[in-house]
């Protein structure tokens, strides 16, 4: 059922090719391809469940373009606001997994049509008309010079327009290593911005500049109590916790934090992996749709843990599923359906 009101979402679409099956790259002769990107990841499964979702990027004028508006749309996405502009696609390239060897992922994404887009190319006033959430993630800003004052702007807008902001921390050490931006201040901004974090304590370490002890639970309440004194706007952080066994079988569980009180879900188990690649974006968006539909913090927490644990079940970044298959996952249903 839909649900009122836009989800904004602002990243960078890339091209994701990866060997098939479990093969090393260029083991074989070909290589299976799909659109990706945190932001759109996330806008793709709010659409799946029935939300309204704007997605703000730029692609390259060519068919490579062509291509990524054209899934993004079929995906139920506006993408009115998903300029055409000179450069290149980004790619990345995905070798997954399997017992012993993790998964392993190369960026080439240097120069791309979003990555030197200049902050004066969003008109944030046009682009959040109608909007009730404006989500970004630490990938933009991690972008280079451009993308860190362009996630600047977008937050700094939605705040100057009534827009709640929830924002992904998704830290990328080699893309801050690839220039000089003060990764600190830069995320610090963001976040002083959201009233939505995803992240856990060892973001919250990086932005505050201290570390946490302890163990668990305690560890992860320390760092959030932190977070809410050190950020006024901020009203709820939510995070995993994975525990990785081998390449197809992890430990999963989910929390979320408020000024108030906590909740932490039970640890589940995760087997035959087929993709991990996007279930932080699926998990976001499971807590934004519960957000929107009015669940409570246990619920709400159970929802984004049931679309991450989905995601890992499914090739590609974008996570797919709908609120029957939420309540399916959270009923324990595993049986073939008919």
């Amino acid at each position: 059922m839909a649900v009122s009101g836009i989800f904004v979402t602002f990243g960078e679409v890339m091209l994701r090719l990866s060997p098939p099956g479990r093969a090393l790259l260029l083991q074989v002769p070909r290589l299976d391809v799909w659109f990706g990107g945190a932001e759109a990841n996330v806008a793709t499964q709010l659409a799946r469940l029935g939300h309204a979702t704007r997605f703000v990027s730029a692609v390259p004028v060519n068919a490579l373009g062509d291509a990524a508006i054209s899934q993004l749309r079929g995906a139920g996405i506006d993408v009115g606001q998903v300029q055409r502009r000179e450069g290149r696609m980004g790619l990345y390239f995905a070798m997954l997994g399997a017992g012993p060897r993790p998964s392993e992922i190369l960026y080439d994404r240097a120069q791309s049509s979003f990555a030197i887009a200049p902050a004066s190319a969003w008109d944030w006033d046009v682009i959040l008309a109608g909007a009730d959430r404006l989500h970004v993630s630490g990938i933009t800003a991690a972008l280079g010079a451009e993308g860190a004052e362009a996630a600047l702007a977008a937050a700094r807008a939605a705040n100057r327009l009534g827009v709640p902001l929830s924002f992904d921390g998704n830290y990328r050490a080699r893309l801050w290593e690839a220039w000089d931006g003060d990764a600190r201040a830069i995320l610090t901004g963001l976040v002083g911005c959201a009233d939505i974090m995803f992240g856990n304590h060892r973001d919250i370490a990086l932005l505050l500049a201290r570390p946490f002890g302890g163990e668990g639970p305690e560890r992860r309440r320390e760092a959030a109590e932190a977070a809410f004194a050190h950020f006024p706007r901020l009203a709820l952080i939510a995070s995993t916790a994975r525990q990785t066994e081998d390449a197809n079988r992890n430990r999963l569980s989910a929390r979320i934090d408020t000024r108030q009180r906590q909740i932490q879900t039970d640890e589940i188990i995760i087997s035959g992996i087929v993709d991990r690649i996007g279930t932080g974006d699926a998990f976001a968006a499971g807590i934004l749709h519960a957000l929107r539909s009015g669940f409570d913090l246990d619920e709400m927490a159970r929802a984004g843990l049931a679309l991450a644990a989905l995601k890992h079940s499914i090739p590609g970044d974008a996570s797919l599923f709908s609120q029957c298959d939420i309540d399916r996952f959270l009923e324990g249903v595993a049986d073939i359906r008919r």
